[in-house]
């Protein structure tokens, strides 16, 4: 393999770029259907929390307008209850109330775990979602 950059370097006229310099790193726009299953993804990520969502929005927003915007609202909902399940979880190390904190901390994870299958199912369809409640930080 290093004696093939070789060979195509001497070709060049031993100028001493491989074959990839010089290659952009703009990304393609996303066709329709990886728009919408990227969309889908966005909102499906729910059940891991914000992080996926964040993810595909940093990634994908300047690819695809559909992406875009489901992931953008994706995050928006996924945000505060992940926050408040990360907290949950730290005080279930509280010697006495520490169980309640658990217990707030599942239903958390499963409301917002349905909430983002529900989501991704509409979105799978081609069909943008609003939730209902949502704090819509990122604009």
């Amino acid at each position: 393999m290093a004696e093939n950059a070789r060979d195509h370097r001497d070709t060049q006229g031993g100028q001493g770029r491989s074959e990839y310099h010089g290659v952009p790193a703009n990304a393609l726009p996303l066709t329709a259907s990886e728009d919408r299953q990227w969309a889908t993804m966005a909102h499906f990520g729910g059940i891991l929390g914000c992080v996926p969502a964040l993810l595909i929005y940093l990634i994908f927003r300047d690819r695809g307008p559909f992406t875009a915007q489901e992931s953008k609202e994706a995050l928006n909902f996924s945000l505060p209850p992940t926050i408040a399940a990360v907290v949950a979880n730290i005080l279930v190390f509280v010697p006495v109330v520490g169980n309640i904190f658990a217990v707030i901390a599942t239903l958390i994870w499963i409301a917002l775990t349905c909430f983002s299958v529900a989501a991704g199912i509409h979105v799978n369809k081609g069909q943008p979602h609003r939730y209902q409640y949502n704090l819509r930080w990122i604009k």
